[in-house]
């Protein structure tokens, strides 16, 4: 079964889709088979990528049933990387969307069809603790929290703790928190450097790895592409979610761990 990374947040606008994107493309980059999965009923995968409202099939045409697994599944031009879009959904038709992925055991079923092969499943939620994000909390096997370095974020940041510690209780065991990832992070300037300091001293499992707020991630989203896609000098930026992802595969090894037996080694002489 594929490992299932759920990105999600309480507060809109802090860069979780660039998050999931651009990590499932450090992901594929370093050779982890990886589909990208777009749960927020606006689509925000497919708008990120700038295509338009019906341009894509996806998980709207699966549910359905007008078009296959296989065909729901778009493969992209970087090799292991694939992405499930939203689909074709008219606006008026969005809660009914959320609704039926709140069914019991559609989005598992799902998931199951599509992610044979892939090594890391990578989802991006709607933005809030609504029934889709619950949806996907029940299914993942770990939650990465994109955290806006601002005092208002910082405030949100216990209620989603809260939702996955009771969804880890009652409904999924496996739930594992990835980690907390800073963006839009400005260290020049002290009132986000402050609520910096305050996340990595006030919750564990906040990453080392930030992002900062830089120009280039509206260019991208402006042209379309993920970051390490833009063209010419290749920018600081182009390699952050490299440094994420690594962090991240680390995380992962360590909490399988300590699910289960610990790597043992003998003395070693080092002269």
């Amino acid at each position: 079964m594929s490992e299932r990374i759920v990105v999600a947040s309480q507060k809109g606008g802090v860069g979780k889709t660039t998050v999931a994107l651009n990590l499932a493309v450090a992901f594929a980059e370093r050779g982890r088979r990886t589909l990208l999965v777009d749960l927020d009923p606006q689509g925000a995968v497919g708008h990120s990528l700038a295509r338009g409202e019906t341009a894509l099939r996806g998980l709207a045409d699966l549910m359905m049933r007008q078009i296959s697994p296989a065909e729901a599944v778009l493969p992209t031009k970087l090799p292991g990387l694939s992405i499930l879009p939203r689909g074709r959904l008219d606006p008026v038709d969005a809660c009914a969307f959320e609704e039926a992925l709140a069914a019991p055991g559609l989005l598992a079923d799902v998931l199951e069809k599509v992610e044979k092969g892939f090594d890391l499943v990578v989802v991006d939620t709607p933005s809030g603790l609504g029934l889709v994000t619950r949806s996907a909390l029940r299914v993942a096997s770990f939650v990465l929290l994109p955290f806006q370095a601002e005092t208002l974020a910082l405030r949100t940041v216990g209620q989603v703790l809260r939702l996955i510690e009771h969804v880890k209780e009652k409904e999924n065991p496996r739930l594992e928190l990835l980690g907390i990832l800073p963006t839009m992070v400005e260290k020049s300037k002290g009132p986000s450097l402050g609520v910096l300091v305050d996340i990595w001293g006030g919750f564990g499992g906040v990453l080392e790895n930030v992002v900062p707020r830089a120009d280039v991630y509206a260019d991208a989203s402006r042209r379309g592409l993920p970051v390490a896609f833009l063209g010419g000098v290749v920018s600081p930026e182009a390699r952050r979610f490299a440094l994420v992802a690594t962090e991240l595969e680390a995380a992962m090894n360590r909490l399988r761990h300590e699910g289960g037996a610990h790597e043992e080694r003998p003395d070693r002489e080092l002269l």
